[in-house]
């Protein structure tokens, strides 16, 4: 019975898929690391694989760091893409051509909100079911 339970583990485990666990190889071409102990910093990093980053840190208002910089990814496609952002107290803000974009507002909601606008001026309200108050 010890022989048959044996052969069966065997048998799995040698039917298990092989997967190569070999990570690409790559190097380092740039690094700069400059922390002043005051809150203001500067660090940068490139690898001879495309993908980057730099980071400038600055002490903020309310004891946050304050930064700015970029990354640059790599896609799907072979291509990279560059992602600016600035991170402060209102929170992570980044830009690029790779991020989804707002669609354009319709005409008629601009009229809609510069009627709101105008109706909120007068001191006109209107309650939780749309009726003025």
């Amino acid at each position: 019975m010890k022989i048959v339970i044996l052969s069966c583990l065997v048998a799995v485990a040698l039917g298990a898929p092989q997967i190569d666990r070999v990570a690409p190889i790559v190097n380092i071409i740039g690094q700069e690391s400059i922390d002043n102990g005051d809150g203001n910093f500067r660090y940068s990093f490139s690898a001879d694989n495309g993908i980057e980053t730099e980071v400038i840190g600055t002490p903020g208002a309310a004891g946050q760091s304050n930064m700015q910089g970029y990354y640059v990814i790599a896609l799907d496609n072979g291509a990279f893409a560059r992602v600016d952002f600035v991170a402060d107290e209102n929170g992570f803000v980044p830009q690029s051509d790779i991020l989804p974009q707002d669609h354009p507002l319709p005409e008629h909601v601009h009229e809609l909100l510069r009627i709101a606008e105008q109706q909120a001026a007068q001191g006109i309200r209107f309650d939780d079911q749309g009726f003025q108050i």
